[in-house]
């Protein structure tokens, strides 16, 4: 490969909540690893790889310039948004008046609920749900109405289209969250799936915000679909958020977009997202997505999938032949497993917490599923090298299971 994702990062003492966890936090509180035992992290959704060079060159380039004033955001910014997503998820006829700055994903949910509800409305969100939704929601007056996912014969995670339309009438909803691909679960939907999942909004009067900050990060050569491109209807009632982050390890930068066709709902986002007067872009996180978005940052991510790739299905393959008791469903997209332990706890007489602690004591860093809606569950972050994920699985073999 042409970039490295062999070498193991030294991340201590460069700012990274991933291996320098705060003291009675992280992933298992209270939890000690035993001498002789190295941590690895597996949990927070960020990755042990190096970035793509021309992120760093970009960043360094303009730091060599000694004044840090006010500035306007660049064509390069917009023109290199619209060539990825061109090229990454077919999207045609995107415009610079269609792409507006927001600092992280979540504040995008926060200022698309504000102008899409009032306080106190509820939200239908899927469930297993990513913590920060449950957060951001909730934390700014809403109401969360769940919608189970459910898995299919084959272990596939679906959505359930009667229970959402249920759900929509029953609580007068008006604004999803739509989560793609989905974060825990790690589905891809299909473009039949989104069509369904759109013709039950469109059929509600119900407004969409589809949180795509994972689209780039795609396992064993799925596809991505916008939800946007799925029909005229579906482009002109939905928010998109997307932001590189997640695809380059930038979410210590800070730096995200939306994608918004409709006129209306256009003026009335970057009306609420310029309120607070801390919506505003940095010099260097610009810098940093148009050296992500390259010709150069393409080549990365092609390397990357093919890694995580064979990350997952290592993974994946190792649990259903090691571990019974522990199911899962194979991520199609994201770097994160979602184990859910019920059986293996009831086999073994141990709590979920047991569990966790065990795991934490031999240095698997992994993640409490509980607060993304899995009883039994445990997330576990895949994006480091494979050596690293080999021992993970070792010592869990050993030690653990």
């Amino acid at each position: 490969m042409k970039y490295d994702f062999t070498s193991i990062m030294d991340r201590h003492g460069k700012d990274s909540i991933a291996v320098d966890i705060p003291e009675g936090g992280g992933p298992v509180p209270g939890a000690k690893t035993k001498p002789g035992f190295e941590q690895i992290p597996m949990w927070v959704a960020d990755m042990n790889f190096p970035t793509v060079p021309t992120i760093t060159q970009a960043i360094i380039k303009r730091a060599e310039h000694p004044a840090f004033g006010y500035f306007s955001t660049r064509d390069e910014y917009y023109d290199n948004i619209i060539n990825w997503q061109k090229n990454r998820n077919g999207v045609q006829n995107l415009t610079k008046a269609c792409i507006g700055y927001e600092n992280g994903v979540l504040g995008g949910v926060v200022s698309a609920l504000n102008i899409l509800c009032s306080k106190g409305d509820n939200v239908l969100v899927h469930s297993p749900t990513y913590i920060g939704f449950t957060s951001c929601i909730e934390n700014n007056g809403y109401n969360i109405v769940h919608s189970l996912l459910k898995k299919d014969e084959n272990g596939i995670w679906r959505m359930d289209y009667e229970d959402m339309d249920k759900k929509i009438k029953q609580y007068n909803i008006h604004a999803a969250i739509f989560c793609s691909p989905h974060n825990p679960c790690g589905r891809v939907w299909e473009r039949g799936e989104i069509e369904k999942a759109m013709q039950v909004y469109k059929d509600n009067d119900v407004f969409v915000v589809s949180d795509e900050i994972w689209s780039d990060i795609l396992i064993n050569g799925h596809k991505h679909t916008p939800t946007q491109l799925v029909s005229d209807d579906a482009m002109n009632r939905t928010i998109a958020l997307y932001a590189p982050s997640k695809t380059f390890n930038l979410a210590g930068l800070v730096g995200s977009y939306h994608i918004i066709y409709n006129s209306l709902l256009r003026d009335r986002m970057e009306k609420e997202s310029s309120l607070s007067h801390y919506n505003e872009m940095n010099v260097l996180s610009m810098w940093a997505l148009i050296g992500a978005y390259s010709p150069e940052g393409e080549e990365w991510v092609d390397e990357l999938k093919s890694v995580l790739s064979k990350n997952v299905n290592y993974a994946y393959d190792f649990i259903k032949e090691n571990f019974k008791g522990v199911s899962l469903a194979k991520p199609e997209g994201t770097y994160m497993l979602f184990l859910d332990c019920a059986e293996w706890c009831r086999d073994h007489g141990k709590t979920i917490d047991e569990l966790q602690r065990t795991g934490a004591e031999v240095g698997v860093m992994w993640q409490d599923g509980r607060p993304f809606h899995g009883e039994y569950g445990i997330r576990m972050n895949l994006a480091l090298p494979f050596s690293r994920v080999e021992e993970a699985f070792d010592r869990l073999r050993r030690y653990v299971f």
